[in-house]
């Protein structure tokens, strides 16, 4: 069986359903198809601790979070940075608040609202979705997929890829379709774990504080530094403070854990220069920092024994160095490093190995931290992807 579309975009994330939404918007006949039974599962599992959309700060701030690949991301996330994607997320009903540190969430704190309002407007656009549509690549110029029918063959004007990276397989990114391009000799970065939590091989001593905050503190990896929180796991270190210098411990540079970054060195030490009398060390530690105990227990873990001079100790303290095994698995990672290279496509990010298939996402080779720049990414080029792949057709239509 052939069917013909105007436009077929394959991955139903952020990425896809926005450049669905902008195919649709110019008119063109569309088709989403998805491998999964449902729709934006990623999307939706982020939603459970709360969506959060964007980062409400400066462009210059906002874009230099996404390091190396800031340069060629900038146009896109200037056309649709912080302040439009809360316009767009309001332009669906969904009402906002911004917290503390400028994250940007629905006030129900939910993804599936947001969601149920964005397909509603899909289907005014006349977008159909096909669900447990597993893409298998091309078979002659048709893209071939595996469907609850048997196999199908669509003949489509312009493609979006937008199967997301190899991180949460269960919820759709498997990085299945690096073969498919690679074929097509689409050059292609290896992936890697990103914003994941840290391995360590903790002692019998940590035990008390498994599933305790690490609070105020700064975490430095090469040229990465993160005043973001982390938790003590069974399985090691955990959180946004964690995820933010991954990259940097991911490529092999030495972690420390700053526990008091808003104290000099010699200002710890010479509070720790206190008489203490007869307390023991720890209840020194204590009394005269404040230091909390799982940052107590932090410091015996890697320290031990302890200096007891007041210099060397405070040294420890501003600059603890973490031992651990490496990321958590990839599969376990957030999201990752690696896919699709800038230089595979060209401005409007369709594969210059192949005309008229556009990619956007994760699958494209980028990374950013959590706090809202992922998404607003993965929206920035849905939308990019889908404008262009809307040009191409026009252009096509006037050759």
């Amino acid at each position: 069986m052939t069917e013909a579309w105007d436009a077929v975009v394959i991955g139903a994330g952020p990425a896809g359903l926005m450049a669905a939404e902008e195919l649709g918007r110019a008119g063109h006949r569309v088709l989403v198809a998805e491998a999964k039974p449902s729709v934006a599962r990623k999307f939706l599992m982020a939603g459970k601790s709360g969506l959060n959309l964007t980062k409400d700060e400066p462009f210059e701030q906002l874009i230099a979070q996404y390091g190396e690949a800031a340069g060629w991301l900038a146009p896109m996330i200037r056309q649709f940075d912080a302040q439009a994607v809360q316009d767009w997320a309001q332009g669906l009903g969904s009402a906002l608040f911004t917290g503390s540190t400028g994250r940007v969430f629905p006030k129900v704190m939910k993804a599936s609202p947001l969601l149920r309002s964005w397909l509603g407007r899909l289907d005014g656009y006349g977008v159909q979705i096909r669900s447990r549509w597993l893409w298998q690549g091309w078979e002659g110029g048709n893209l071939l997929f595996d469907t609850p029918d048997g196999p199908v063959q669509i003949r489509a004007g312009v493609t979006v890829l937008a199967l997301g990276g190899a991180s949460w397989a269960r919820l759709g990114s498997d990085g299945a379709w690096v073969p498919h391009l690679m074929e097509k000799e689409v050059e292609i970065s290896v992936f890697k774990p990103a914003n994941a939590g840290l391995l360590v091989d903790w002692s019998s001593h940590m035990t008390s504080q498994f599933g305790q905050p690490l609070k105020g503190i700064a975490l430095r990896a090469g040229g990465l530094t993160s005043r973001g929180e982390a938790v003590i796991s069974q399985r090691g270190l955990e959180g946004g403070g964690i995820y933010a210098i991954c990259a940097a411990v991911r490529e092999g540079a030495p972690l420390h854990l700053d526990l008091l970054p808003d104290l000099e060195v010699a200002e710890v030490a010479r509070r720790l220069s206190r008489p203490r009398g007869k307390a023991s060390l720890s209840n020194h530690l204590r009394k005269a920092l404040k230091l909390g105990r799982a940052e107590a227990a932090m410091l015996q873990e890697f320290s031990r024994p302890l200096p007891q001079e007041a210099q060397p100790l405070a040294r420890l303290i501003k600059a603890l160095p973490v031992r651990h095994a490496g990321l958590r698995p990839m599969d376990e990672a957030i999201s990752t490093a690696g896919g699709i290279c800038r230089s595979a496509v060209d401005d409007g990010l369709m594969l210059k190995q192949i005309p008229g298939t556009f990619c956007a996402g994760e699958m494209l080779d980028w990374e950013a931290p959590t706090g809202g720049y992922l998404l607003t990414a993965c929206l920035a080029t849905g939308r990019w992807a889908g404008q262009a792949a809307a040009g191409y057709l026009e252009s096509a239509a006037t050759r």
